[in-house]
């Protein structure tokens, strides 16, 4: 028997809403075209940045966005991309694909996209091709009131009041493409560039030091032992890639084991924040330093035809539940995990939007998302679960993946995945600590009978959340049938 109880009157601490959060990098088609389509374009846009997926993206309620890399932010030099479009500089991409960018998406854009979205803005700075004064010049021009030279600079390019600016990353990388680094090295820099990070105005900047790359824990721990006191949070990069990086494995036309070996994958979140966390919690036990997972998410080779620097992908009902593992992931490691950015937003690796000119569509993953967001700063409920194995030929995973949370008004919501993409579970689900016996349930539903299921500009509603009816509730006590490979939110208020 498959048993869950779900203790509502157990608090085990804040879900930060910012774990909902995103990266745009100036890489393919995110930025231009997916979220820039510039003033003068036929497609309807605000200022320049496209409605359609401005609309969308109001609607998951974004906390947070990462900007502008990523791999990019090492080579990118901000005094590019402000003051008058026509003047700007021309760049060659190097990182990605090696296109000509016109900066015509710089920090005024940027921030404006941010005010729209009504979300905190978390700028990348460039440690690895970049100077102190250069960084330290970007954060005086976006947060500095006074008389200065870059305030002035500021008020000259049409913005008179300082940006509100809460997260500020110091490099990206920095043991790849930001650098080629070694720990030691990266942590000296940090220490000397963070400190010209400054808060001025009664701005508050969180600093976020560049972290390791998935399972390097040696890199974890040298930047926690000469360098915790001069950080606010740690980030680490970790990404679902079922085959290998020569090939990483298709995105739609996948086989049974694919579909296994990526749920796998996917799990090993789980383990990576236990151990960061244990190596983190030597150096800081209060837990003030945040993990912020500031890229995961699914890579798969890039679509046929397709530019292969662009690092364009379809998102299938796979991507859904790879989404929903990390989610129930991030939940119960809710006292170290602050932050995390799916990569990307539009257009790129596991993306929300997919766009054709002034087309849009909306993937699996965004209704995840959707789904997922009444989680936001809910408090975490204690779950305790007794649940069978997902098998394989000869290997076994956890079946359900689920976590619970109690908001401000006290509705309650639980989140399963059934990653089993053969056999559908039944859960008895216990409700302990509720306060009245008249509680009702509804819930949303993400499935389809083909894993390979997704939404295309032909077909754009072929993965979409439904009304889920298969609940019963009956003395405190749910029995929830979940389907296979399935992606569930059950809500229970009185």
């Amino acid at each position: 028997m498959n048993k869950v109880v779900i203790n509502t009157d157990i608090l085990q601490g804040k879900i930060n809403k910012n774990i909902y959060g995103h990266f745009a990098e100036h890489l393919g088609r995110c930025i231009y075209e997916g979220i820039w389509v510039g003033e003068d374009s036929s497609i309807p846009n605000t200022k320049g940045i496209r409605n359609d997926v401005l609309a969308a993206l109001k609607q998951i309620k974004v906390p947070v966005l990462r900007w502008p890399g990523g791999c990019f932010a090492d080579e990118y030099h901000w005094k590019d991309g402000v003051g008058a479009k026509e003047v700007r500089k021309r760049m060659v991409n190097t990182h990605w694909g090696g296109v000509v960018e016109n900066n015509h998406f710089g920090t005024h854009e940027f921030m404006l996209l941010c005010e729209l979205l009504d979300c905190e803005p978390y700028i990348c700075g460039n440690v690895g091709s970049g100077t102190v004064q250069e960084m330290s010049e970007w954060v005086e021009y976006m947060t500095f009131e006074g008389e200065s030279p870059m305030a002035n600079w500021r008020r000259e390019n049409g913005q008179d009041k300082p940006w509100k600016l809460k997260y500020f990353g110091v490099g990206n990388e920095n043991w790849g493409c930001g650098g080629n680094m070694r720990p030691e090295y990266y942590s000296d820099l940090y220490r000397q560039y963070q400190t010209y990070v400054r808060n001025y105005d009664g701005n508050k900047i969180y600093k976020i030091a560049g972290g390791a790359n998935s399972d390097d824990y040696n890199w974890t721990e040298v930047l926690m032992k000469n360098s915790h006191r001069m950080m606010d949070g740690l980030s680490i990069h970790y990404y679902t890639v079922p085959g290998d990086w020569t090939d990483k494995g298709s995105a739609v036309d996948f086989a049974a084991d694919e579909w296994f070996i990526t749920m796998k994958k996917a799990y090993r979140m789980d383990e990576l924040i236990t151990k960061h966390s244990t190596i983190m919690d030597k150096y800081d036990p209060g837990k003030r330093v945040g993990l912020i997972v500031d890229e995961w998410g699914t890579w798969f080779n890039v679509e046929k035809g397709t530019n292969p620097g662009f690092l364009y992908q379809q998102n299938t009902l796979r991507d859904a539940l790879v989404a929903g593992l990390h989610f129930n992931i991030f939940h119960n490691h809710n006292d170290r995990v602050q932050m995390a950015n799916i990569a990307q937003t539009v257009n790129v690796l596991q993306a929300m939007i997919l766009t054709e000119g002034d087309s849009m569509i909306l993937t699996p993953t965004y209704h995840v998302f959707d789904m997922f967001k009444v989680h936001q700063d809910a408090e975490r409920l204690s779950v305790s679960t007794s649940l069978g194995n997902y098998e394989y030929r000869g290997e076994t995973l956890p079946q359900v993946s689920v976590s619970a949370s109690k908001n401000a008004a006290g509705k309650v919501h639980i989140s399963f995945c059934n990653i089993d993409h053969i056999n559908n579970v039944d859960l008895d689900i216990e409700l302990r600590g509720l306060s009245s016996e008249r509680t009702k349930v509804s819930g949303t539903i993400l499935t389809s009978s083909s894993m390979h299921a997704h939404n295309t500009f032909e077909e754009p509603d072929v993965v979409k959340p439904l009304e889920f009816t298969d609940v019963i509730i009956s003395n405190n006590k749910l029995n929830v049938k979940l389907p296979a490979k399935s992606v569930v939110t059950l809500a229970l208020e009185s």
